[in-house]
């Protein structure tokens, strides 16, 4: 049932560029005033989400650790498991957000009979890796649309890209890539029963709408060819804030796609996508394992009316003293002296 609202929704979100652009001639509305308002909602919605993470106090250092701790000078500690130091940390971070190291060492576990069997899980890395990794550099070439002149790094990253020419335009890896990553990602909720059970519709939504994406890019580049000067004009004008409608029309494809586009950003912040912003400030990635060193303070500390036992005493000394529990005056009165000494 998840699988099928996401993907109904999809095609709605889908239907609406071809009805306002195709039917009522909205140009105007889907090509300039939805993706400012897009990504207005990403930018601010990102910034609120970013102060909130920032303002919450950690009441606990919790770095999730699967290594030997720092404790004794001859016993080996782990460095990337078990950070000691801040520098630890970073390289853990580095590793983690750069190469995805935690999903490569997961393992799956399966119950066969009355036994808890453990295998590999790498193919949930590589549909991670080919994703993430495709997505960055389809959106490092994407910058051409929006920079003039347009930077040789960009360049030389479009031509690694379509390095082996395959097809007329060519063909490039990470579109392949990027494709793959996402069915295997989306596979995996569909076979694995386990993830299956835990899978929402906001599991599948962010899937079907990336997918929608990446194919109305890739129809437009191969088979449903649009102008690409006018798509340069209008993404051009867009970033300077000087948007310009182009005077040849781009065609209804471009606006699925720039549609979808805005959808992706707008809902970005409000979801779990904003996980690639979150690992930043999750206290079990960026804090060192280090409190058998270094004492941690709660940020969440506060002076704490309490009733010591001198006073708990004297409140209820004559229910003491008709059960017959012992009176400890003297310690009462040598404590209170080394509190005025102090």
């Amino acid at each position: 049932m998840n699988v099928f609202f996401s993907f109904i929704i999809t095609l709605i979100l889908v239907l609406i560029p071809v009805v306002g652009v195709g039917l009522l001639g909205l140009d105007p509305l889907f090509g300039i005033v939805i993706p400012y308002v897009a990504f207005l909602i990403f930018f601010f919605g990102l910034i609120y989400r970013i102060i909130d993470w920032a303002r919450s106090p950690q009441p606990f250092k919790i770095p999730t650790t699967c290594g030997q701790q720092k404790s004794l000078p001859w016993i080996k500690h782990s460095r990337l498991e078990s950070p000691f130091t801040m520098k630890e940390v970073y390289l853990r971070m580095f590793f983690e957000v750069f190469l995805f190291r935690s999903l490569f060492r997961n393992l799956r576990a399966d119950l066969v009979g009355k036994r808890l069997i453990y295998g590999s899980a790498k193919w949930l890395w590589l549909g991670a890796i080919l994703f993430h990794l495709s997505f960055l550099v389809i959106m490092l070439r994407h910058l051409r649309f929006f920079i003039h002149p347009v930077p040789s790094l960009v360049d030389i990253i479009a031509k690694v890209d379509g390095f082996f020419q395959l097809g007329i335009p060519p063909i490039y890896h990470t579109d392949l890539f990027i494709l793959a990553g996402l069915f295997l990602l989306l596979l995996r909720r569909l076979v694995d029963s386990k993830v299956n059970y835990l899978s929402h519709a906001s599991d599948y939504f962010p899937l079907f709408l990336i997918l929608g994406i990446v194919i109305s890019g890739i129809l437009m580049r191969t088979i449903f060819k649009v102008d690409v000067q006018a798509v340069k004009e209008l993404a051009y004008g867009l970033a300077t804030f000087s948007p310009v409608l182009p005077s040849h029309k781009i065609g209804v494809l471009f606006y699925i796609h720039l549609f979808l586009v805005s959808v992706l950003a707008a809902y970005f912040p409000f979801s779990k996508l904003v996980h690639m912003v979150g690992v930043f400030f999750s206290p079990t990635r960026n804090l060192p394992n280090n409190n058998r060193a270094e004492r941690y303070i709660n940020p969440w500390d506060y002076p704490v009316k309490y009733t010591t036992y001198c006073e708990w005493q004297e409140r209820f000394r004559d229910v003491m003293e008709e059960a017959g529990i012992p009176i400890d005056d003297e310690w009462c009165k040598e404590t209170a002296e080394a509190q005025k000494q102090a």
